[in-house]
C-alpha cells in the first residue's frame, strides 16, 4: 500500500538509529563521507568543461568568476542540506526533503527524472569522460574516428564494471571512493604545482587582458553557469546515502560542508594553474585540457601522467554515482512509489542490487547514444528543476513546530533564497536562449510525463507492484 504523506518530518517520526522496513548498515564515517562528496563531485568536469566555459566567457576574469560563482552557489546548497540531511538521516537524500515538504507527486517526479534522465546522463558524462581519456592516455586522439566510438565502449565498460563492485558491497565501493579521492587530489596538486612551478616563469600566467572586449555577457556568463555546475554537482549526493552513514546528525553536516569547501579551493586553483599555461583562446580549442597542460609542462610523459589521474578521478565518480543514485529508488520502493523489487537487499553483500543494476544499465545505455556536452546539458537541466524544490523545502519544513535539526543554515533565509533565485535565473536564460530552448522544453516534456505514470501505478493509493 501507499503511504499517506508524512505529516511530521521524518527525523521526528523516526530516530535516525531506527531501522527503516527494509535496512540498509550504517558503516560510512566522517572521512569515508567526505570522500563519498569529494569523489562523486570531482570526476570529468575540472578536466572536460573548462574549454567550453572559456568559449562562452573568452576572458580570463569572465572565466575565474563563473567558477567563484558556481563555488558560491555550490556552498548555498551545501549550507542548507547541511539542516536537511541533519534531520533527516534517512536513504533517499531529495526524494526524502521533496516528498516531507511537497508532497508525493513531487517525491515521485523527482525519482522519475533520476530514473530517465538525471543519474542516467550523469553516468554517461562521467564514464565518456574516462573513455576518451584512456585513449589520450595510450597516445590516441579520442575525436578521430573510429576511436570516438571506442570511447563510448570503454566508457560502458567502466559502468558494468563500477556496477559490479558496488553490488558486491557498500565496503569495497567506499574503498574505491577512498582511494581513488586520494589518487584525484594527489594528480590535481601536482597539475597545479607543475604549472605553477614550470609554466608560470616561462608565461607569466596568461592573466591579461583581464576581460577583453566581448568577453562577457549575462546570457553567455549564464550558459556557462551551467557547465560550472556539471562540475560542481555531487554536493548533495551525500544526502542520499544519509540512511549509510555512522552518528548522522553530526557527521553530515560536517561533511558536506567541509567537502564542499574542499571542492570549491582545488577548481578554483586548477583554473588558475590552467591559465598560467595556457591562454583562454589555447583553452578553447582544448576539449582534454589537463593534457594539454601536462604536453605543454613536460612533454608526451605529462599527458600520460595526468591521463592516469583522470582515469582515476572518473573512475570514482562513476563509483560515487553508482554509490548515492541508486539510493533513491531503493527509498522510493521501500515508500511504495515504486516496483518494491527495486528495494530488495541482497542476502550476502547487503546492497540495493537491483536499484544499481538497474541504474548501472541505463547508464550504458546513455552513453553509447549521446555525446558529452548532450549528457551534460541533460543533467543539469534536469537536476535543476529539483534542486529549487528540495533546497527550498527547508522554507516549509521550518514552519513545522517540532523541526529541530542538529544545525540550522546559516544566515537563513538569504542563502538558500540566493540558491533558488540563481536556479530560477538558470531555466530562464536556458529558456530564452534559442540554441537550448528546444533540449530544455524537451527535459521538462519528459519530467511532466511521469505525472500521468504517477495516476497509472502508485498514484491510485496502491505500490507498484
Amino acid at each position: 500500500m501507499a503511504k499517506p504523506p508524512s505529516s511530521v518530518p521524518a527525523a521526528a517520526a523516526a530516530p535516525a538509529s531506527a531501522a527503516p522496513a527494509t535496512e540498509l548498515p550504517r558503516s560510512l564515517g566522517l572521512w569515508s563521507a567526505i570522500a563519498v562528496l569529494v569523489g562523486t563531485t570531482i570526476g570529468s568536469g575540472i578536466f572536460r568543461s573548462p574549454a567550453g566555459i572559456a568559449d562562452k566567457l573568452p576572458g580570463p576574469l569572465p572565466l575565474m568568476a563563473v567558477w567563484a560563482v558556481g563555488g558560491l552557489f555550490a556552498l548555498c546548497g551545501a549550507l542548507t542540506l547541511a539542516e536537511l540531511a541533519g534531520a533527516m538521516p534517512r536513504t533517499g537524500g531529495y526524494f526524502i526533503y521533496i516528498r516531507e515538504a511537497w508532497g508525493r507527486l513531487p517525491a515521485f517526479l523527482y525519482g522519475w527524472a533520476e530514473f530517465t534522465l538525471i543519474r542516467a546522463a550523469a553516468l554517461g558524462g562521467i564514464s565518456l569522460t574516462f573513455g576518451q581519456y584512456a585513449l589520450r592516455a595510450v597516445g590516441i586522439d579520442p575525436s578521430v574516428a573510429p576511436y570516438d566510438d571506442y570511447a563510448h565502449y570503454l566508457a560502458a565498460a567502466a559502468l558494468v564494471l563500477m556496477a559490479t563492485i558496488n553490488v558486491v558491497g557498500l565496503r569495497w565501493g567506499s574503498l574505491v571512493q577512498n582511494v581513488t579521492t586520494i589518487a584525484k587530489y594527489g594528480g590535481l596538486v601536482l597539475i597545479v604545482l607543475l604549472a605553477f612551478a614550470l609554466g608560470l616563469p616561462k608565461t607569466g600566467g596568461n592573466f591579461t587582458p583581464a576581460a577583453p572586449p566581448g568577453s562577457f555577457s549575462v546570457s553567455a556568463f549564464g550558459l556557462a553557469l551551467v557547465s560550472v555546475l556539471w562540475a560542481f554537482d555531487g554536493w548533495g549526493d551525500l544526502a542520499k546515502v544519509s540512511g549509510e552513514v555512522k552518528d548522522p546528525e553530526r557527521t553530515l553536516p560536517k561533511a558536506i560542508v567541509l567537502g564542499t569547501l574542499a571542492i570549491i579551493a582545488i577548481y578554483l586553483l586548477a583554473n588558475i594553474a590552467y591559465l598560467s599555461v595556457l591562454n583562454v583562446e589555447e583553452m578553447r580549442r582544448a576539449p582534454l585540457v589537463a593534457a594539454d597542460v601536462a604536453l605543454r609542462l613536460i612533454g608526451p610523459v605529462g599527458v600520460t601522467l595526468v591521463s592516469l589521474t583522470v582515469l582515476l578521478s572518473t573512475f570514482g565518480s562513476v563509483n560515487g554515482s553508482l554509490l548515492t543514485g541508486p539510493r533513491i529508488f531503493f527509498a522510493m520502493a521501500d515508500d511504495g512509489l515504486f516496483f518494491k523489487q527495486v528495494a530488495k537487499v541482497h542476502p550476502t553483500f547487503k546492497t540495493p542490487y537491483v536499484a544499481i543494476i538497474m541504474t548501472g544499465t541505463l547508464g550504458v545505455a546513455f552513453v553509447l547514444l549521446r555525446s558529452f556536452e548532450q549528457l551534460a546539458d541533460i543533467f543539469v537541466t534536469a537536476s535543476l528543476v529539483f534542486y529549487i524544490m528540495s533546497i527550498g523545502a527547508v522554507f516549509k519544513l521550518r514552519r513545522r513546530p517540532d523541526w529541530n535539526p542538529p544545525v540550522r543554515t546559516p544566515l537563513y533565509p538569504f542563502v538558500p533564497a540566493l540558491f533558488c533565485l540563481a536556479v530560477l535565473f538558470l531555466l530562464g536564460n536556458a529558456l530564452m536562449d534559442p540554441a537550448q530552448r528546444v533540449p530544455t522544453l524537451g527535459v521538462f516534456g519528459v519530467i511532466l510525463l511521469g505525472v500521468p505514470v504517477y495516476y497509472a501505478t502508485v498514484g491510485r493509493g496502491g505500490a507498484a507492484r
